[in-house]
């Protein structure tokens, strides 16, 4: 499934606005997909952790059809290597500026971020775009 879908934090939203002040809370981002060698076995196995750009980029090389699922908000797309089946699932803008419309939504602080270690231009761009940062 997605890394982040839109459900499943605003399950979590609903959650936290009970126990704290919405205006004290800084929202989380994931900047990271996983790459998912299929079929997939509980306990079993192992996501490898990608960058966003990195998500596009094996996408590319392997002429995968990148798809957008609505109710998660989520990019996604499956690829064959080595004769096994990929499922990758990423954050891309689209699935950013879902996540992003949830501040002022839910009248949070702010957000932050985690993983700064992988380069995703685009986010950087639409978040300055969106909010005065500080």
């Amino acid at each position: 499934m997605a890394v982040a879908p839109i459900p499943s934090v605003r399950r979590v939203l609903d959650y936290g606005v009970t126990e704290i002040p919405a205006y004290k809370i800084h929202m989380g981002i994931p900047n990271y997909g996983y790459d998912w060698p299929l079929p997939f076995a509980q306990g079993v196995t192992k996501a490898e952790t990608i960058g966003n750009v990195q998500a596009v980029q094996i996408a590319a090389a392997n002429g995968a059809e990148i798809q957008f699922d609505g109710e998660a908000m989520a990019p996604y797309f499956f690829y064959e290597r080595d004769g096994v089946r990929h499922e990758v699932w990423f954050e891309d803008v689209r699935s950013i500026q879902a996540k992003l419309a949830l501040v002022d939504e839910y009248g949070f602080r702010g957000v932050g971020y985690w993983n700064l270690m992988r380069p995703f231009l685009v986010n950087w761009l639409l978040l300055n775009a969106s909010f005065e940062i500080l």
